[in-house]
């Protein structure tokens, strides 16, 4: 047999990699059409919580994109409490695979591919779902996916007003600073729900709650925005997807099972089914669906995490750090 090497990106490399804006949209979306075209195998994420008591899970997310060539398994840890010990609240680990032999391909830090492949798919549901002129946005919470969001969003619309909120002041106060930091505008850190939300074009929902409490009011919702609650824990009323001209999800598959999610309660009551259900994002991102069609719909996006864009997004990131001569090459076998 000859020899077999993987290729491994830790944190440090993906860093030098330094993903322009452009290009994590591209990759993502690459993979959404890929699975809207029908080349994509998903198997719905499946949990492993060691205890009760740590506060935290493990998400591991399975798929294959055929386009790309590849297969991959993302493992990734989410613990509320991290942020005390220091800690972001999610680490992960990227494994990339030879779909046809199996052999390893690839080991990659999916922490920050993480966080960048969520804002991308938020982003991309706005390119698709959201007014084109909407400029304020309306963020509840600051974990490491926050970020991406609203920065990838940023990226696409240039908003008027951006408004931030968490449950820490510490926390809403040093990421509305460094978002003004790095986006060169002024980044507002609000001290409450309705304040962030009300009124707001596009309004995105990443708290970080124990247990689903209805912090987020339907009435705040203006017509025709745009509204993306992904909590892990639902902070959303039952009454928001009834205001909803649309409702679109990134795969039907992995919305419709599981313990956790935003709207786990919508589908348990059947206000969320494969009746109400207008389309996946990667039907739209492919041409084959409708997004938004007038400045007049509300349309909500919510998106559990698709392994297809983590596969993206590596694949990306792999053919760069390439191009850079950026990480390590591992003899496996």
């Amino acid at each position: 047999m000859k020899p077999i090497y993987i290729d491994y990106l830790n944190a440090l490399d993906i860093e030098a990699l330094a993903m322009t804006d452009a290009e994590i949209i591209g990759a993502v979306e690459a993979g959404l059409v890929a699975q809207g075209n029908g080349q994509t195998v998903i198997e719905p994420r499946v949990h492993l919580e060691p205890d009760p008591s740590f506060h935290g899970h493990f998400n591991v997310l399975r798929g294959y994109v055929a386009p790309l060539d590849a297969a991959g398994v993302k493992i990734v840890g989410d613990y509320v409490d991290n942020y005390l010990h220091g800690l972001p609240s999610e680490f992960g680990i990227l494994n990339l695979f030879d779909p046809r032999t199996g052999t390893p391909r690839a080991i990659l830090d999916a922490t920050v591919i993480t966080d960048m492949r969520t804002g991308a798919v938020t982003a991309i549901g706005a390119k698709h779902l959201a007014r084109k002129n909407s400029k304020v946005l309306g963020h509840i919470g600051a974990r490491g996916t926050a970020y991406w969001n609203v920065r990838l969003l940023d990226h696409l619309f240039d908003f008027d007003e951006i408004r931030v909120h968490s449950r820490r002041p510490e926390s809403r106060d040093g990421f509305a600073a460094k978002l003004s930091a790095d986006l060169g505008k002024k980044v507002t850190a609000v001290a409450d729900w309705k304040s962030c939300v009300e009124g707001a074009d596009i309004v995105v929902e990443a708290s970080r709650l124990s247990e689903p409490t209805p912090l987020l009011k339907t009435e705040w919702i203006k017509p025709g925005a745009f509204v993306v609650p992904y909590g892990t824990m639902s902070a959303v009323e039952l009454s928001l997807t009834d205001i909803m001209s649309k409702m679109v999800v990134d795969d039907w598959g992995q919305c419709k099972g599981g313990k956790f999610g935003s709207l786990r309660a919508h589908v348990e009551t059947g206000r969320l089914s494969e009746k109400t259900l207008h389309a996946e994002l990667g039907q739209i991102a492919a041409g084959l669906r409708n997004g938004r069609e007038n400045d007049g719909e509300t349309i909500l996006f919510w998106h559990r995490g698709l392994s297809l864009s983590d596969i993206a997004l590596g694949k990306a990131m792999l053919a760069k750090a390439g191009e850079k001569g950026i990480g390590q090459r591992l003899r496996f076998a």
